[in-house]
């Protein structure tokens, strides 16, 4: 379960990368349908999810240490482990630009990288369980935020967003010149087949990481833009019937 050489040999669309697609989705429904008894769950969920974060993440570096394998690459700089980052920091602090920012970060690219996950190990080694799991709890959380602490993301936090990650990755694109790393996959695209794969070479893979960039915050936004809508005629229903 632990080993580095053992249980190797993960299949795109196997049964077990299916089945843990579909338990994702599951607990999804069940962050939505627990919501309507607010009170009763969101301390049980909130510390569950709050634990599970540094878990997930402290462990992955523990497993890396302990099998010889940790690097600089595996600095906690990828885009995940900034989420992580981000959501302890909202548990802990309530604050909109940062829910923003982990709203588009941690939602739409784990849900892609666990459809093409850059993995080797099949179920049930560790890190196959670590990485999906860690991967699954970060939309978790931006929808817990969302259903059960009211975090709402205006349109413009697209561009806000966009703005940031573009600052962000100056520092990480030097940092990947000077160390050999490859953060936020700014150097190259995954070693395994996915959808950077597909992103060509050179500045094309810059353009089209860009434009990506755009597609993905745009449609991350939507689900949030129909709930904003819904609740902004909500409210306007509940003034009109106060005034009548």
């Amino acid at each position: 379960m632990f080993s580095v050489t053992g249980m190797q040999g993960f299949e795109l669309f196997s049964v077990a990368h299916i089945a843990v697609l579909i338990v994702f989705f599951a607990a999804c429904c069940a962050l939505v349908y627990f919501s309507k008894k607010r009170k009763k769950h969101q301390q049980m969920i909130k510390w569950t999810l709050f634990i599970l974060l540094p878990a997930c993440e402290i462990s992955s570096h523990i497993w890396l240490i302990l099998t010889n394998q940790w690097e600089v690459s595996d600095l906690p700089l990828q885009l995940c482990s900034i989420s992580t980052v981000l959501a302890i920091y909202l548990f802990l602090k309530k604050n909109e630009k940062v829910f923003y920012l982990f709203y588009f970060f941690a939602t739409l690219p784990p849900i892609l990288a666990m459809v093409t996950p850059e993995m080797v190990y099949t179920f049930p080694h560790f890190r196959f369980i670590e990485y999906f799991l860690h991967h699954s709890v970060l939309p978790l959380t931006a929808l817990y935020f969302i259903l059960y602490e009211g975090y709402r993301v205006p349109r413009n936090a697209i561009l806000f967003t966009y703005i940031t990650v573009n600052i962000i990755a100056v520092p990480i694109f030097i940092l990947n010149q000077l160390l050999g790393t490859n953060f936020f996959y700014l150097a190259n695209p995954t070693e395994s087949k996915t959808i950077l794969t597909f992103f060509g070479t050179g500045i094309m893979y810059y353009i089209n990481l860009e434009i990506a960039a755009l597609i993905v915050f745009g449609i991350t936004y939507i689900p949030l833009g129909v709930l904003q809508r819904r609740d902004n005629q909500k409210a306007e229903g509940d003034i009109g019937n106060g005034g009548s």
